[in-house]
């Protein structure tokens, strides 16, 4: 897609609509409910494949803790976006000031406290005898952690399933833990479609994605077991600082380096407009894979239980709202442009999905309900995102335009 659309008046919007023009970005919602449905059926028909892929792993201390087919499609998901980061527009974002402090302050100091109280609030309690009071879920057990069979640890106990020592906890927790994840994972490089559709600042949104990824290098793990150890799930602080490692540094780095050689080599225009247009396509494949895995192998509960998938997503969904309501209407009383103020908005609704189905994959199991959890962020996040994006487009008048020399800067044209 193109971000080089001219700006104008009525909130910073452009004149020309903009449209998703990847037949992978138009129809989303539809090979996310396909992926569900096929994974459901392969777990019907194959059910041997989906155990045999979670036992390609890599142990540490007789522990699986990464998946590799995981791995190797969230590495795909995540490369993109990191190849895009201007480093340099980064630092100078720093320095702009509002629109960045606001992403930051929503994104990290409320965020993750909202999506732990609202989760709790709602599978914990008002829907607790839905979901079962006695359901339990079955878990990895926590990273070098030794237990005989029977101890308690949190709020599980260690049983003995299929030879392997494993955690019991209540259902609903590890539901719980699933949405923790979701939370204190905001901002996905599907924040770009949402920023572009809305006609947002798209070399902002662009900065503070990427100023959101190097922040979670700081503050994902530190949230992730602060909140989850409030839940009293049992969750090691290696295994998150492990995660994030591997598929957020990981391929930061590479994303970084190979930017550096490509354009000594090629340029940026090679760049975006080859590089780039190969890539976005391999990044939903990637995630609808994934998709198939996880859904493969919880066939049997959806099918038992689907209210289950409502369950999971009204928590979620009341987040997603609550979140961008606040963003917007901090950015409305902030005066921002409208161009920053959607951006800035969203960013805070939309969900690193690919790093919390990773973490989810990794601490708890591809069978957990956590995992699970992550995959519902996945579907509502497209229909949610889309209101919204139509909600920001009516309302841009709200907001004041910016000059037109500042409106071109801030663009990154």
């Amino acid at each position: 897609m193109s971000i080089a659309s001219p700006a104008c008046g009525n909130g910073g919007q452009d004149a020309e609509p903009r449209r998703m023009n990847s037949v992978f970005e138009r129809y989303l919602s539809l090979w996310v409910l396909l992926c569900i449905a096929g994974g459901i059926a392969l777990g019907k028909l194959a059910p041997g494949v989906a155990q045999e892929l979670d036992r390609m792993s890599l142990d540490v201390a007789g522990a699986p803790v990464v998946s590799i087919p995981i791995a190797v499609c969230l590495f795909f998901m995540m490369y993109p976006i990191m190849v895009k980061i201007d480093f340099a527009s980064v630092i100078r974002a720093g320095r702009s000031g509002r629109p960045v402090l606001l992403t930051l302050f929503v994104n990290w100091a409320v965020k993750p406290f909202t999506m732990y109280a609202i989760a709790f609030l709602f599978l914990g309690v008002l829907l607790r005898t839905l979901i079962g009071e006695d359901a339990v879920d079955l878990v990895k057990m926590p990273f070098a952690l030794d237990l005989p069979v029977g101890a308690a640890h949190g709020a599980g106990v260690v049983v003995l399933h299929e030879g392997i020592r494993m955690l019991e906890v209540p259902l609903w927790r590890s539901y719980l833990a699933g949405c923790i994840l979701l939370g204190i994972a905001p901002c996905t490089a599907m924040v770009l479609v949402w920023g572009y559709l809305a006609r947002g600042n798209d070399g902002l949104t662009l900065v503070m994605v990427a100023i959101n990824s190097l922040t979670m290098l700081l503050l994902y793990g530190v949230l992730g077991g602060f909140l989850l150890g409030v839940g009293r799930l049992p969750v090691p602080w290696q295994a998150l600082l492990l995660s994030i490692g591997i598929y957020v540094a990981l391929p930061l780095v590479a994303g970084y380096l190979s930017r550096r050689w490509i354009i000594g080599r090629k340029g940026e225009v090679w760049l975006k407009e080859r590089f780039l247009q190969v890539l976005t396509p391999i990044t939903i494949v990637a995630l609808l894979i994934t998709l198939v895995l996880l859904f493969s192998f919880k066939g049997e509960v959806i099918l038992a239980n689907p209210l289950t998938i409502v369950w999971i997503a009204i928590p979620l969904f009341l987040q997603t709202v609550l979140i961008f309501a606040l963003g917007y209407a901090l950015a409305l009383w902030l005066r921002l442009p409208y161009r920053d103020a959607a951006p800035a908005a969203m960013i805070g609704a939309s969900n690193h999905f690919e790093v919390a189905i990773a973490t989810a994959v990794m601490l708890f199991g591809l069978s957990s309900g956590a995992a699970l959890a992550t995959v519902v962020g996945v579907l509502i996040e497209v229909p949610v995102m889309l209101a919204l994006v139509e909600i920001c487009r009516r309302t841009a008048h709200w907001f004041p335009s910016p000059p037109e020399g500042i409106a071109a800067a801030t663009d990154g044209r």
